[in-house]
This record gives structure tokens, C-alpha cells and sequence, in this order.
């Protein structure tokens, strides 16, 4: 073997211990990688807003698949999860769903039956009543012939929301007082046979009906006495 030889065989050697070298490097970048990046799981991404306690569904959310050590220990990765819940909080599209963000529907009591009522969205403490709060429910009746008085009743106290619908044109032709109100709520509650009846009544035939919010911690029951108001009495 002359000296051509010799050489080409040395560059040879160097250029295939080049090749492991740099085949070694490639697998130790990929295993520092793995071990920083770790597996993969299933996470879910908002797909657009959603209003605040709004009823989740599958529908509200996008798949996706991201490194499990990057996602905070209270990321929803089982949608599973937000069935009969609601949006604690308005989701804003592309962030990641948490459970932080839902909590459950309140739910009925043994006794209780569900009432909706639409409630005129500028009398009925808007866009501050929410499922789970409680409220007092007014209503206005005129005063009767034979020089009866208006009065306002507390038609029931202390009443649990359980959901709170979109806001809702109210249509002239299908609702008599819709000069007073172009916008209502559908507000439903959780109540009992005698408090559901007494609502009833109260949307039928009630010139308003109002809601008053009440602080958390609650309120004792109105006295039987100070359930009806007229306006003699401040007299």
C-alpha cells in the first residue's frame, strides 16, 4: 500500500468516526429532549367564547395533544368531566379548558320542582343574578275597583336560581306587557309546590315582577305581615 493509499484510508477511518460522532450527538440531543418534554396527553382547547354559566358541551371544545409535563395539575384532560356542568367565568377561545373554570349545575332538591319565569333584564338585577345565588321575587298588582290600593307582595323569599337563560326580544304581538320591556330573561328556580304556584300566579297576572338579589349568607324568611306593602303605610 503506497503513501495515496495509506492517506485515502486515514480519511476514510476519520470521516466514518465523524459520522458515529455526529449520529451519538443527534441521539443525545433527542434523548435530552425527551426527557424534558416527557409524553404526550389528551388536553382540550375552548373553540370560541363562552359566555359565563352557559351548559357545557363537547361541541365547546378541540382536542389536542400536548407534553403532560407543560399542563397544571388541575387541566381537564377527561371531557367526561364537564357533563351537567357550567362556565363559572366567561372561556375565552384558545385557552386551555381547567376545571377551576366549571363547576355543576345547581340541581333540584327532594320537594322541589324547576319554574321559569322571563324577567324584564332592566328590573330584574341584570347581568348580577347567577346560578346557585337567592332572591327575593316581587310583584306589582294595580289597585282593584272600589278604591283598593296597589300593592307589592314578597311572592316568595329566600328563592334558589338554578339557571339563567340568554337574553331574549320579548314579541309584542305574543306578550301584553311588552311596552314596558323589550328585553327579558329567562330565569328558572328552584322551589316548592305552594312557592312554584305562588310564582305562577305572580307571571300571569302581576302587572311586574321584579327580583332582588340577596347577599350571600341569606336573609330571614319575610314575616307573614310584611309580605304585602301599599303605600299608606308610610303614611
Amino acid at each position: 500500500m503506497n503513501s495515496r493509499q495509506r492517506r485515502g484510508v486515514i480519511i476514510l477511518l476519520l470521516s466514518v468516526l465523524c459520522a458515529l460522532g455526529a449520529f451519538a450527538g443527534v441521539l443525545s440531543v433527542i434523548g435530552d429532549v425527551n426527557s424534558k418534554v416527557g409524553p404526550e396527553v389528551t388536553a382540550y382547547r375552548v373553540k370560541k367564547d363562552v359566555a359565563p354559566y352557559t351548559p357545557l358541551a363537547p361541541g365547546h371544545f378541540q382536542k389536542i395533544s400536548m407534553p403532560k409535563r407543560w399542563l397544571s395539575a388541575n387541566a381537564v384532560t377527561d371531557l367526561s368531566r364537564i357533563e351537567g356542568r357550567i362556565a363559572v367565568t366567561g372561556l375565552k377561545a384558545g385557552s386551555l379548558l381547567q376545571s377551576d373554570m366549571i363547576v355543576e349545575r345547581p340541581a333540584l332538591q327532594p320537594g322541589q320542582q324547576e319554574i321559569a319565569i322571563m324577567i324584564d333584564a332592566a328590573t330584574g338585577v341584570a347581568g348580577k343574578i347567577t346560578p346557585g345565588a337567592t332572591v327575593n321575587i316581587y310583584a306589582t298588582f294595580a289597585g282593584e275597583r272600589g278604591g283598593q290600593p296597589a300593592q307589592s307582595k314578597v311572592i316568595v323569599s329566600n328563592a334558589r336560581v338554578i339557571d339563567v337563560g340568554a337574553l331574549t326580544p320579548i314579541d309584542a304581538g305574543r306578550d301584553e306587557r311588552a311596552d314596558r320591556a323589550t328585553e327579558a330573561v329567562p330565569i328558572t328556580f328552584a322551589l316548592s309546590t305552594l312557592d312554584t304556584q305562588r310564582v305562577a300566579y305572580a307571571e300571569s297576572f302581576a302587572e311586574h315582577v321584579r327580583l332582588a338579589l340577596v347577599a350571600p349568607g341569606g336573609e330571614p324568611p319575610v314575616k307573614p305581615g310584611d309580605r304585602t306593602y301599599t303605600l299608606d303605610k308610610d303614611k
